[in-house]
């Protein structure tokens, strides 16, 4: 009877120090997406212009397709490609809003000064990630939701055949994969102070041109369709477009989301663990406080 009172006060404490533990991992999650936060907070005015410049963008790509007809004697459905144009600049609007915060966490990090206590501090670094990244996909769709009401409001974008859910799905595990990829884009800033962020946004920019944002991937290059294939802004941009321009559901989405689920599990473990490899060896070369 002794026994089984005294292995029932252990089995309590281990389950109150797990208790404690997750507590304590969820404030750390949190701390970092306020962090976040108050970064925005405090530079509210460049918000403010990266709103309008995606807004602006936005109106050039579907002024661009309402102009097709006036410059081509081509003879095609001015509302569906417009709406196809828009798509793709929504999309990117918020992917790239993902993967800029992630993959820049460490150089804004330098900027603030706060690299070496944010290394120092008795936190995993996947919570660190993951607290950007929550914040990141909430930003992201705030600015993509704002983009896409006032550009409906101008092109009169109708809405009638879209397939929510699976549009939502897609995006989800977009959003994950993209979270994989920025973790990896991150490595570069911490390993390379003088170049990484530079090559960072290379890698955006290439990312930009092989996922086929405005136009399907089977005109690019052979060779280059090949490099589409392990981006995952590719199979977003064709899944969501097929769930808001055609409706399509889940089961003929399935192409699309096999990837997403397979780059998705493989990216962020392997994000995580050359994120670690790359801050062990920032630690022993002394680059962390570096600016070039």
């Amino acid at each position: 009877m002794l026994y089984k009172k005294e292995k029932y006060g252990e089995e309590k404490e281990k389950k109150k120090e797990k208790e404690k533990r997750v507590r304590r991992r969820i404030i750390q999650l949190l701390a970092f997406f306020f962090r976040e936060l108050d970064m925005k907070k405090r530079s509210y005015a460049w918000q403010l212009v990266w709103l309008v410049y995606d807004l602006m963008w936005a109106l050039s790509v579907g002024f661009l397709g309402m102009g097709v007809k006036s410059v081509t004697s081509v003879n095609i459905d001015t509302q569906s490609y417009v709406l196809y144009l828009l798509v793709g600049s929504f999309i990117w609007t918020y992917l790239s809003s993902l993967f800029y915060i992630v993959s820049w966490s460490i150089t804004w990090e330098r900027w603030e000064g706060t690299i070496e206590y944010t290394f120092m501090a008795p936190v995993k670094r996947i919570i660190q990630l993951v607290g950007n990244s929550i914040f990141a996909i909430l930003y992201g769709l705030v600015r993509m939701i704002i983009v896409f009401v006032l550009a409906s409001l101008v092109f009169n974008i109708s809405l009638a055949n879209v397939n929510f859910v699976s549009a939502g799905v897609i995006l989800v595990l977009a959003s994950i994969s993209f979270i994989g990829f920025g973790m990896i884009a991150a490595i570069l800033p911490l390993i390379s102070p003088e170049f990484g962020d530079k090559t960072v946004i290379m890698i955006e920019a290439v990312i930009m041109t092989v996922s086929g944002i405005f136009y399907p991937i089977s005109v690019l290059p052979v060779f280059v369709q090949y490099i589409s294939k392990v981006i995952p802004a590719t199979y977003a941009l064709e899944g969501i477009r097929q769930a808001v321009i055609k409706g399509a559901d889940l089961i003929s989405l399935w192409p699309q989301i096999w990837p997403l689920l397979v780059l998705g599990v493989v990216l962020i473990p392997l994000g995580d663990f050359m994120f670690r490899l790359a801050e062990r060896h920032a630690k022993k070369t002394g680059k962390l406080k570096r600016n070039g």
